[in-house]
């Protein structure tokens, strides 16, 4: 496991012009198997983000400050020179890159008629280093289903960094594939802001599974109608529940029958009760599972539990 860590932080040490890479190349084994960003803000030194957080590749060294052209490059590299074809992406302030990797964009936004079309100026890049833990959910997935074999709508929680996506991911890819005492599903994705497939030129980097369809780049409030009338999905899966429009069309997608498999930024169950948002998802009560993700000692654990009825705190 550790070696592949390795290995995907180098894959994505190449994406960086070669005085940069030269500098990520060098950093020690044990600390690209824990990155999980790499960090470059004109005129600063290349960081290496982990759990930890955020250090430079190299102490007091002139050679690992990034410049504009370091920047210019990078994001030429990831667009293949085509800055048109990835207006869209830009837009959002991301894009996705070749190999499952991801790039956020910072820098001077464009605007027209009051809304962003493009970005220019960049200054800031989070080259995210996308690690894909095949696997991670396959004891999981048993448990989220009932006694008679269908599938409980679940709810993956976790504070930011906490592997939510990383763990969607996996459980998108068994449900899809089926196993030995259950049968495939088909999976539909909504997949808002590329960071679960990190779809190129509509095909996903990342496994999820040979039932499993991907629409990508759209909200997930005018995805979730349009997969559900387009795709028949018996699973609905999305990353991050964070607006109202978000839940009503979850709650619409229930009605119809469709499982929902979802993230949210939570310490746990008892925290969806403090929220408005929250609280009104737990009254519709779409969800009857929750996996809960907690993080100690660098290791991640995964607790599976109900999600209670949410009368009570439907009414505060």
């Amino acid at each position: 496991m550790e070696q592949d860590r390795v290995r995907r932080f180098e894959q994505a040490a190449e994406l960086l012009p070669p005085r940069l890479r030269r500098l990520a190349m060098e950093v020690p084994d044990e600390r690209k198997a824990r990155a999980e960003e790499l960090r470059l803000r004109v005129r600063m030194p290349l960081t290496v983000l982990t759990a930890e957080g955020e250090r430079p590749v190299a102490a007091a060294d002139r050679d690992a400050l990034v410049t504009r052209d370091d920047v210019e490059r990078v994001v030429a590299g990831v667009t293949e020179y085509s800055r048109y074809a990835s207006a869209e992406a830009l837009r959002q302030g991301f894009l996705p890159v070749r190999g499952g990797f991801r790039l956020g964009v910072c820098g001077t936004a464009v605007l027209r008629d009051g809304a962003v079309c493009s970005m220019k100026d960049f200054s800031s890049l989070a080259l995210r280093i996308v690690h894909e833990r095949v696997g991670v959910g396959a004891e999981l997935v048993p448990r989220l289903f009932d006694a008679a074999g269908r599938f409980r709508s679940t709810l993956i929680l976790s504070p930011p960094g906490g592997g939510k996506t990383t763990l969607l991911r996996d459980l998108i890819r068994c449900l899809s594939l089926g196993g030995s005492d259950r049968r495939a599903l088909r999976v539909a994705v909504v997949d808002e802001r590329s960071e679960i497939a990190v779809s190129v030129d509509g095909c996903a980097q990342t496994e999820l599974g040979v039932h499993t369809d991907v629409l990508d780049g759209c909200p997930k409030a005018l995805g979730i109608p349009m997969v559900l009338r387009a795709m028949s999905p018996q699973i609905i899966a999305v990353d991050e529940i964070t607006a109202a429009a978000d839940v009503d069309a979850v709650c619409a997608a229930a009605n119809c029958g469709v499982g929902l498999l979802a993230t949210i930024h939570a310490d746990g169950v008892a925290e969806l009760t403090r929220k408005p948002l929250w609280r009104a998802l737990l009254a519709a009560e779409v969800f009857s599972r929750a996996i809960v993700i907690a993080v100690g000692d660098g290791e991640r654990r995964y607790a599976v539990e109900d999600v209670p009825c949410s009368e009570a705190s439907a009414r505060d």
